[in-house]
């Protein structure tokens, strides 16, 4: 079972993260400018964006929004507390209690 799991979370690393091959027109001459280097490119931070980024975006498909549709369910939204965003601080639901 270990090696299912660990084998599904270095393919899904391996096909999100693969690099976005991008279709030039064959007309077109000019270089993308959003492909051009920036000194901020050389920050020591962006380093640490670079290898936090993915482990983040990996743990948020992988982990929390199959949560979050676990517990929005109808039958267990009661149990665990759960309120969609757009009625736990409404005006609405504010005024029935006045």
């Amino acid at each position: 079972m270990k090696r299912l799991v660990v084998a599904a979370l270095v393919a899904s690393v391996l096909f999100l993260h693969a690099p976005v091959v991008r279709a030039y027109e064959s007309d077109s001459t000019s270089v993308d400018e959003s492909s051009q280097y920036e000194d901020a490119f050389s920050h020591p931070l962006r380093l640490a964006y670079y290898l936090a980024y993915p482990i983040g975006f990996s743990i948020e498909w992988l982990v929390m929004r199959p949560f979050h549709y676990l517990i929005s369910r109808p039958y267990l939204d009661h149990f665990f507390g759960y309120t969609p965003i757009g009625e736990e601080g409404s005006y609405e639901r504010m005024g029935e209690h006045m």
